[in-house]
């Protein structure tokens, strides 16, 4: 149990780390409003939940994303939030790929972890625009000011999800073979979806959900002040 404790959590370390370096490989692009980006991030964060499942993957997902907020002045006020969105699609799609654990790929196994891939990226795009609009309108920005800001940020989170499907489902089928005969084996060997315990979850994920807003409101007042 304990090496198994231990193996988890290097493993977390080794995404979050993945996670935390794909955020560099970036091109950013001011929009008037803010600054959006092109990256491999997210295509670490799916990686992550595809081989360490919905606990695993949402945890480096969230924590190498946050990290890499936390250094950057432009995204600094927002790594409450973007732990909880990027913690969503991990978790979302380790959920919905778990079941495929331990099956020979095949067109059906190919095709359920690409939806899985799929829908965690939905599910941190409608996270990221809703964080977006409302953010904006927070800050005072009028409605077509919020829209346009995203709008852009629609067009390029959709990119950002191409490119971290096209990238992570083959990454995952090409390391899958060599990674069961690791330590991490276990993870990808196993036929059971993994048990959420929901009571811890969801007290922790309305606190981050809490933390975000507070922080953007925090951040809000102090711009009026100046």
């Amino acid at each position: 149990m304990k090496n198994k404790r231990l193996i988890f959590i290097i493993g977390v370390g080794l995404m979050a780390a993945l996670v935390f370096v794909g955020n560099y490989l970036q091109v950013k692009i001011p929009n008037g409003v803010l600054v959006t980006r092109i990256h491999f991030g997210n295509s670490m964060c799916l990686l992550a939940g595809l081989i360490f499942g919905p606990i695993g993957g949402g945890l480096a997902s969230g924590i190498g994303a946050a990290l890499y907020d936390l250094i950057d002045p432009v995204y600094i006020i927002s790594a409450p939030f973007t732990f909880l969105s990027k913690f969503a699609m991990g978790f979302v799609c380790g959920a919905l790929a778990s079941r495929y654990k331990g099956e020979k790929k095949s067109k059906r196994v190919v095709l359920g972890v690409t939806l899985s891939a799929v829908l965690g990226q939905i599910t941190y795009i409608v996270f990221y625009l809703s964080k977006t609009y409302f953010g904006q309108i927070l800050l005072g920005a009028a409605v077509g000011t919020a829209l346009t800001a995203t709008a852009t940020n629609a067009l390029t989170s959709t990119i950002n999800a191409v490119i971290s499907v096209l990238v992570s489902v083959p990454l995952f089928f090409a390391l899958k073979k060599p990674l069961k005969s690791t330590a991490f084996g276990s993870y990808l060997n196993s036929d059971r979806t993994e048990k959420v315990n929901w009571s811890l979850w969801i007290p922790l994920i309305v606190g981050f959900v809490l933390l975000s807003v507070g922080a953007l409101l925090f951040y809000t007042t102090m711009k009026q002040r100046g």
